[in-house]
């Protein structure tokens, strides 16, 4: 049984972690719950317990024994609290930017690289939540082909921006001028997610290049990508467009990803059986559908890819690392 902490434990990834602690039935001793001073005083439920929120500060950190803590309230509280924790024993799994790519923390899903838990020093990064869902078909590809490029256009839900972003989908939906995004999302598509780099690129564009390439332990691979925020309230999709090194057969291609742990193939044209956000909401699975040739390059290939954002992207993905973990214990 293990001592767990959740910091960020009132926002909407950190009562997912929550649900899916309590779903899966990770072995728990003491629960601690960590918020903002705002938050603090509050309770959550967790297995019909009601269990007090308190502020994310040193003095009521140091003074706990706590295995493992999982992370998602931003960067700068991750900067601030991540050591700290680490340096009372706990080994951390941290959703935010912060770590990912600080080259002595690996940056796992599990599905993918778990091998990579064995060289943390105390803390492990959660990959971006539109990366997790694009790597897992991405690995098995790599592995049976080797890819030469990718070209990532992404269509992603305002609950990635948090709960500003879900507010202001709904107020905008009301006729209500935005507040989190730069223009009104509802009935509109906005190409920028994160601010702008000198290069062009936004920072959330760049997370996916640079998350993949360290994730498949391919620094050289060719990557491009575009971000794009859409009204939907959850579930990120993707268009994902690979040039492959190896000649293929479509059906290859499916059977492989029917055969992938983790990966859901919902691919029916005749049927119209595609994924889209609002079926892939609450799943565990990443789902893929609109599988085929791209006949303008060699070895070309074409995957739709839907994840829920929140759960896969975020929550389960930290979870997943958690059992990792304790498995490694054994």
């Amino acid at each position: 049984m293990y001592n767990v902490a959740i910091v960020g434990a009132t926002g909407n990834v950190g009562r997912k972690f929550l649900d899916i602690l309590e779903k899966r039935n990770f072995p728990i001793k003491n629960l601690y719950l960590f918020a903002s001073k705002k938050s603090a005083g509050s309770k959550l439920k967790f297995k019909n317990k009601e269990i007090l929120v308190e502020e994310t500060k040193r003095d009521n950190i140091i003074n706990k024994k706590i295995d493992l803590a999982l992370f998602s309230a931003g960067a700068t509280i991750s900067l601030k609290f991540a050591k700290i924790f680490v340096s009372i024993g706990s080994t951390v799994v941290d959703n935010s930017s912060a770590y990912r790519m600080d080259k002595n923390v690996p940056l796992v899903v599990p599905e993918v690289n778990p091998e990579d838990i064995k060289w943390h020093k105390g803390i492990i990064a959660n990959p971006n939540c539109s990366t997790i869902q694009a790597v897992l078909p991405l690995k098995v590809l790599e592995d049976n082909y080797g890819i030469k490029r990718i070209i990532y256009s992404t269509y992603q839900a305002v609950s990635g921006a948090g709960m500003d972003g879900i507010k202001d989908l709904e107020n905008g939906l009301m006729g209500l001028p935005p507040q989190k995004f730069p223009y009104e999302i509802a009935g509109n598509c906005i190409p920028q997610i994160d601010i702008f780099l000198d290069n062009g690129y936004t920072k959330e564009e760049m997370k996916m290049i640079d998350e993949t390439k360290k994730i498949l332990h391919k620094p050289e691979l060719k990557i491009t990508s575009t971000c794009v925020r859409v009204p939907v309230l959850k579930c990120h999709s993707e268009s994902i467009n690979i040039e492959l090194k190896k000649a293929f057969e479509i059906n290859d291609i499916f059977q492989l990803f029917k055969n992938t742990k983790g990966i859901k193939v919902f691919d029916n044209i005749n049927e119209l059986k595609y994924p889209t956000p609002l079926m892939v909401s609450e799943k565990d699975d990443v789902y893929i559908g609109r599988i085929r040739r791209d006949f303008s390059i060699e070895n070309g290939l074409n995957l739709w890819v839907v994840a829920d954002n929140i759960r896969k992207g975020a929550a389960l993905n930290a979870v997943q690392i958690a059992e990792l973990l304790i498995r490694s214990d054994k």
